[in-house]
């Protein structure tokens, strides 16, 4: 069982000496969940369940124009919406089960733009992308669904972008954390080059996995294409939790062995 270390001063005749505290650890791995433009959060609830299995509290939520908040959907702007997803990380963090240094943001189309934005503003150490979406960086404040009419998007994501050119592809080149990078594969709003934008742009993650739909399209309207995403992201969560969990048992581990070892060697007096 993962434990932890809680330092502690122990008082005693007027002074005071050092203890460690090692108690189980109860704190889990936070993951949020963030949907598409026109989606929601139930199309995540059911990923988000089964991750929960994994060992992970799961945060899901509904951007401002969406679901009880739909008649917003015509003012609110990208700003509106980073907002949303930085209020429900810190809304996550602040679970007390919550481990604040492994947390895990896994974003579709729209919501995976806004997760690379994100990881500037909040520590991140898992990202998830499902065909993020790309958006030039002019209009930041105006309505997300002017967007559609001033820039010419289809021509935009099929261009070549360099990282210095536009915030998501910036923020995916300094991430440092593992990435997964999903694909549908006849996906018509999110197209390959748009996808090879985002593969090209992170430069140093500690991992990179990368994964392609066959026969999907942008939405995964077909239920066979909802289990396999779901499939390559619960596995994917399930090496990444279980990796970090076995590699901070294994420094424990090495910490004690050192400890034994000075404990046994002989001192003088």
């Amino acid at each position: 069982m993962p434990t932890r270390d809680d330092k502690t001063a122990i008082p005693v005749d007027g002074d005071a000496i050092q203890g460690t505290f090692v108690a189980p650890s109860t704190r889990l791995p936070g993951v949020l969940f963030m949907h598409g433009w026109g989606g929601s959060q139930e199309h995540y609830l059911a990923r988000a369940r089964e991750s929960a299995a994994l060992g992970c509290i799961c945060l899901t939520f509904d951007f401002r124009g969406h679901a009880e908040t739909l008649p917003q959907r015509e003012t609110v702007s990208r700003e509106n919406n980073l907002q949303d997803a930085l209020a429900a990380y810190d809304a996550l963090v602040r679970h007390p089960q919550v481990d604040s240094d492994s947390i895990a943001v896994v974003g579709s189309s729209y919501g995976g733009y806004l997760a690379a934005i994100l990881t500037t503003l909040r520590p991140v150490r898992w990202l998830g992308l499902r065909v993020p979406a790309l958006y030039m960086d002019s209009g930041w404040d105006v309505p997300k669904t002017q967007l559609h009419k001033d820039q010419d998007l289809d021509t935009y994501r099929r261009s070549l972008i360099q990282a210095r050119d536009n915030r998501a592809l910036q923020a995916c080149a300094g991430f440092e954390g593992d990435v997964l990078i999903v694909e549908s594969e006849h996906d018509t709003i999110v197209p390959h080059e748009a996808i090879s934008n985002y593969l090209e742009a992170f430069i140093k993650p500690r991992s990179l996995t990368y994964r392609v739909i066959a026969g999907a399209d942008h939405g995964l309207s077909e239920p066979q294409h909802q289990r396999a995403y779901t499939a390559l992201l619960v596995n994917w969560l399930e090496e990444m939790i279980f990796g970090a969990r076995a590699g901070a048992l294994s420094a424990r581990a090495q910490t004690a062995g050192n400890g034994a070892m000075a404990e046994a060697a002989p001192r003088p007096g």
